[in-house]
């Protein structure tokens, strides 16, 4: 169980900016194209954590041209570059999922007062 444990932390990265749910945040992720590579940024909301160590995953939503759009990253992925915060967010709800079926302003999260 120990060499398991030795590989996992070989994979996982050292650089996680601390960030929670509620928090916007801006993840840079490598996008190939073809024979091309660019970094592609996703800003977004953080609606859910998941997972432990190697296999911890973040779900960023945001709305674009009024659809909302949901993507999971994995934290410890070669593909993601890095990770922003902008603003940190007041919640109190480990997992905004109900912020799914809420609209403009009411979609909000209160931003932490520092």
């Amino acid at each position: 169980m120990d060499i398991i444990a030795k590989i996992e932390q070989e994979q996982c990265k050292a650089e996680i900016p601390d960030f929670n749910v509620g928090d916007t945040v801006r993840v840079h992720t490598k996008i190939i194209e073809g024979e091309r590579e660019r970094i592609q940024i996703f800003t977004g909301t953080v609606i859910a954590r998941s997972g432990k160590k190697a296999n911890e995953t973040v779900t960023v939503r945001r709305v674009v041209y009024g659809e909302g759009v949901e993507r999971v990253f994995p934290l410890h992925s070669p593909r993601v570059e890095t990770i922003e915060v902008v603003r940190r967010g007041k919640v109190r709800r480990a997992k905004l999922y109900y912020l799914k079926e809420k609209v403009g302003k009411r979609a909000r999260v209160k931003e932490m007062k520092q």
